[in-house]
C-alpha cells in the first residue's frame, strides 16, 4: 500500500514564490540585504533579474488593483527606476517571505522584519511578495515566462 501523505505526514512543503525588490530597495543599495535575509531562512534563489519596467508591465502585474484610486501612484513608483526580480525557493516559501517581508505599510511593520526595519513609508515598501500558491504561479510565469 502506498504511503499516504496528509496534514500529520507533510510537515514540510517545498514551494516557489515571487519576489520583486522594487526601486527603493535598488535606488537605497539594500538588494544585497534583502536577498540575504531571505537565503538565511533557507530559502534559494532560482531566477534573478535586474530590470526596469514599463507601465504595461506593471498593470499586468498588478492587474486586480489597476482601477483603484491608490495604483497610478504605484504604477509610477515601481516603474521609476530600476528592480529585481527573482523566485525563490523552500520550505514553505510563501509564508516564509510574506513573514520576512512583513505588513505592507512599512510604518506598521514589525520590528526585525524586512519592512519594519528599512522602510520609510506606505507605498515605497521595498518588497513585493506573491500572496498565494496561484499568484506566485501567475507572476513566476509573467515574469520569467516559465
Amino acid at each position: 500500500m502506498p504511503a499516504r501523505l496528509g496534514p500529520d505526514t507533510l510537515d514540510h512543503m517545498t514551494q516557489r514564490t515571487f519576489v520583486i525588490l522594487k526601486p527603493d530597495a535598488v535606488r537605497r543599495g539594500l538588494v544585497g540585504e534583502i536577498l540575504s535575509r531571505y537565503e538565511s531562512k533557507g530559502l534559494t534563489i532560482v531566477s534573478l533579474e535586474h530590470r526596469t519596467i514599463d507601465a504595461a508591465k506593471a498593470d499586468e502585474h498588478y492587474a486586480e488593483h489597476v482601477e483603484q484610486p491608490w495604483y497610478p501612484p504605484l504604477r509610477e513608483f515601481v516603474t521609476s527606476g530600476p528592480l529585481v526580480a527573482a523566485v525563490l525557493e523552500g520550505d514553505e516559501a510563501i509564508e516564509v517571505v510574506r513573514a520576512l517581508n512583513g505588513a505592507t505599510d512599512g510604518r506598521k511593520a514589525a520590528p526585525g522584519t524586512i519592512r519594519g526595519d528599512l522602510s520609510l513609508s506606505n507605498r515605497e515598501n521595498l518588497v513585493h511578495g506573491s500572496d498565494s500558491p496561484e499568484s506566485a504561479d501567475r507572476e513566476i510565469k509573467l515574469w520569467f515566462g516559465a
